[in-house]
């Protein structure tokens, strides 16, 4: 009979960033403690939080229409899609795999929704439901085949990417374009603002009051279990830095039509699944598989059960994702999950912190991996560019992520913390 699942686990390799904090972070001084980090290859997000100020900058020399808060604005729609997918993404590549198949699962997601709601006169709650479920059952089809079958996650999601994408062609049938309502449920999803600048503000508010709150009760806890926990000084830098960050995203949204929906529900995911992934044993589950298969087998953990439920995530977040984009268009047509979608999805994923190699990442990732792919797309779009430009940059910028990912796993097994 196996044990039950209490070992130790190993530490996510993000520095802490999971909840549990590296050697050092115990040091009363933050300056040292940042120091170390560096040194020990535990960057966590500030090469992209870099790269992505570097990129406003360029952009907004360029011109000066870049950060107009309709330009801001815009984006912090324009994100939204993408990023929900993305977030699915993360969940597989802590396991160190990859799911190609999530461009053609949100296709499929707006095609089923659009089929139900118009042509068959679904009521659109139900027909979103069903949506979402579909892009739920697409990932435990892609898993069951995975962690039973022995398929690598590669070929079964190349499948999928082939296949569901039929399937949605299938759907749309020979017209090839399906409209949507555009005062219905799924068009609002993008198209409805809290116009009222409490909105904004109160978010602003309530997410840095929140932030702190869950900071210091983490340090309460690791200070009566005796392990180590961030100094004071450090919650409270932390802060003000979140206070600074979202009290001026809530004054330029509150410029232009204030706080989108399609944002408010973004970050609420984020948020939920952040929290799954660090305050839950499921999540600690995913970062012990993610540093050692055989090592998570050994403990008891069941593998296949957690390998098959990442890629429900992977659908269920692609399905969501799908939604956001048909809506942005108000339509499902036979280019909803095509182009450079999957790669983008993917890119957001990796540039924004999330280790190819499996066990390191935060659904954080994903935003801060969307920001900067989106930042590119739009500072290319206001300057007249072709897209070849953005393709290159972009390209250009996920080989740095990785880069710096490999030498940061380096510099780690170096300290012993591989």
């Amino acid at each position: 009979m196996s044990r039950p699942w209490t070992l130790p686990l190993r530490r996510n390799r993000t520095g802490g960033d999971d909840g549990r904090p590296p050697s050092g972070r115990g040091t009363s001084n933050p300056l040292q403690a940042l120091r170390r980090r560096f040194h020990s290859g535990e960057l966590g997000s500030v090469p992209v939080v870099l790269g992505l100020l570097v990129v406003w900058i360029i952009f907004e020399s360029l011109n000066p229409a870049f950060l107009s808060p309709r330009n801001l604005s815009s984006l912090s729609v324009d994100i939204v899609g993408i990023g929900m997918i993305s977030t699915g993404v993360v969940f597989v590549l802590l396991l160190g795999e990859i799911d190609l198949s999530v461009g053609s699962v949100s296709g499929l997601a707006a095609a089923a929704f659009a089929v139900l709601n118009v042509n068959e006169g679904v009521p659109e709650i139900f027909a979103v439901l069903l949506a979402v479920l579909a892009g739920t059952a697409v990932g435990a089809v892609h898993g069951f085949f995975f962690a039973k079958v022995g398929v690598p996650a590669f070929v079964v999601t190349l499948a999928g990417l082939l296949g569901w994408n039929g399937l949605m062609l299938y759907l749309l049938g020979s017209s090839g374009t399906i409209n949507l309502d555009d005062k219905g449920l799924v068009a609002m999803l993008t198209g409805f603002y809290f116009s009222h600048v409490a909105a904004a503000y109160g978010l602003a508010a309530l997410g840095t009051a929140g932030y702190f709150l869950a900071c210091y009760q983490d340090v309460r806890r690791r200070r009566t279990a005796g392990v180590p926990a961030r100094p004071l000084s450090e919650i409270i830098l932390r802060t003000g830095v979140l206070a600074v960050i979202s009290l001026a995203s809530a004054y330029v949204l509150n410029q232009f039509q204030g706080l989108p929906l399609a944002l408010l529900i973004f970050l609420v995911f984020l948020v939920g699944l952040d929290q799954v992934l660090v305050r839950t044993r499921y999540g600690r589950m995913l970062f012990a598989l993610g540093g050692s298969v055989e090592a998570a087998r050994r403990t008891g953990l069941n593998v296949d059960l957690v390998r098959i439920s990442v890629f429900m995530v992977s659908g269920t977040m692609a399905a969501i994702g799908g939604l956001f984009l048909a809506s942005r268009v108000t339509s499902a047509t036979q280019t909803s999950g095509s182009g450079n979608l999957l790669m983008d999805a993917i890119a957001a994923a990796v540039i924004g912190g999330t280790s190819l190699f499996g066990g390191r990442g935060r659904t954080w990732s994903a935003l801060l991996g969307v920001l900067v792919i989106q930042s590119i797309a739009s500072g290319v779009a206001l300057l007249g560019v072709q897209t070849a430009v953005q393709f290159m940059i972009t390209g250009g910028v996920l080989l740095v992520a990785v880069t710096i990912d490999s030498l940061s796993r380096r510099a780690q097994r170096a300290h012993g913390r591989v």
